[in-house]
Parts: structure tokens; C-alpha cells; sequence
């Protein structure tokens, strides 16, 4: 079996090297012993590749859902800075009594919690005994200052499954600061 495997590795390789038309003309002649080949010759590559596109274009939708609530609170931020060379799971945006007034897609998919569930309540939902006292404090503080800030603390999922999670905070100002959005991401 082990050898049957490095074979068909060896075929896969020779088989990704060769032109379509090269490869027609042999096609008729390639059998594995009970094994259907697959037209896609490169599958983990694909997969890895695929599952790396489909979460920037997540990123992407989320991001541009934000710029457009950006546009209608007239938010000074450069956004393309806020974004750059960040990786997030989910965006969070709050007013200033830390009230969820948005969510992106991947809220529920990191939390299991619908985007109607988290509208109007404030991110507490998601802390429970695990959630360090001292990190709430901290976060507390720098909100206080207006300033960016990331730290990790541990939420909960819908489930109760305990997760690490890093979270960027950016104040959001047009002619003071408005609201805050936060990049969270699982840890």
C-alpha cells in the first residue's frame, strides 16, 4: 500500500507537469487499481489555497459592510490603516455604553450567538468564570483614554465552550469619538 502511495504521488507530480494536450493523450491509459483519479491533481494545495481565499474574502465582505456604516457616521479613521495587516475573525462595532450596534458574519461563527442575539447587549454576554476580573479592568481603563488597545481575554461561545480571544480595540471619532470597534479573533 505504502508503495502504491508513493507511486501515485510520484504520477501525481509527472501528471501536474504535463500540457492538457499531453496529458489527453495518455488519459485512456492511466488506471489505479480501484482508485477513480480526480481531475484536480493537487488537491491539498487547492484545498489550503481555497480555505485561505474564502477567508480573505469573508475579511473583505465584513470589512466593506464596515466602511459602509464609516461613510454614514462620517468617521474620521483611515480604515485602510485600521485594516492593514490585520487578521480578525469577527468585527465588533459598540456606542459608547457598550452597546452592540453591529456584528459581522463571523460573530457567529467564532461565537455560535446570532448577530439579532448580540444587537443591543453589551459584550459581557460572552464573559463567564474563566474571564480574568484584572484583564476587564485593564480594558476598562483604555477605553477610558480613547487609544487603540489589543488584549486577550477568555470568552464564551453559545455552547459555554471557553475560547482565548484577542481583541484590537479602535476608538471610531469624527468630531470626538463615537463609537468603538473591536477586531476580535480566536486565540
Amino acid at each position: 500500500m505504502k508503495k502504491n502511495l508513493m507511486n501515485m504521488q510520484c504520477l501525481d507530480i509527472y501528471l501536474s507537469s504535463l500540457s492538457m494536450e499531453e496529458y489527453r493523450e495518455i488519459e485512456d491509459e492511466l488506471t489505479v487499481s480501484d482508485i477513480k483519479l480526480m481531475p484536480l491533481r493537487s488537491w491539498d494545495i487547492y484545498n489550503q489555497h481555497y480555505a485561505q481565499q474564502l477567508l480573505n474574502l469573508k475579511q473583505q465582505n465584513a470589512i466593506n459592510s464596515f466602511k459602509e456604516l464609516a461613510k454614514r457616521f462620517k468617521w474620521k479613521n483611515d480604515l485602510e490603516l485600521v485594516f492593514k495587516n490585520k487578521s480578525f475573525d469577527a468585527l465588533v462595532l459598540t456606542n459608547m455604553n457598550a452597546k452592540i450596534e453591529w456584528v459581522s458574519e463571523g460573530f457567529t461563527e467564532m461565537t455560535g450567538y446570532s448577530s439579532s442575539y448580540a444587537l443591543n447587549k453589551t459584550p459581557r454576554f460572552l464573559q463567564g468564570k474563566k474571564t480574568d476580573r484584572a484583564v476587564l479592568n485593564r480594558i476598562k481603563r483604555k477605553l477610558s483614554k480613547d487609544e487603540p488597545f489589543t488584549e486577550v481575554l477568555v470568552n464564551y461561545k453559545k455552547d459555554q465552550t471557553p475560547y482565548k480571544c484577542e481583541i484590537s480595540i479602535i476608538p471610531l471619532i469624527n468630531d470626538r469619538t463615537t463609537h468603538y470597534l473591536a477586531l476580535e479573533r480566536q486565540a
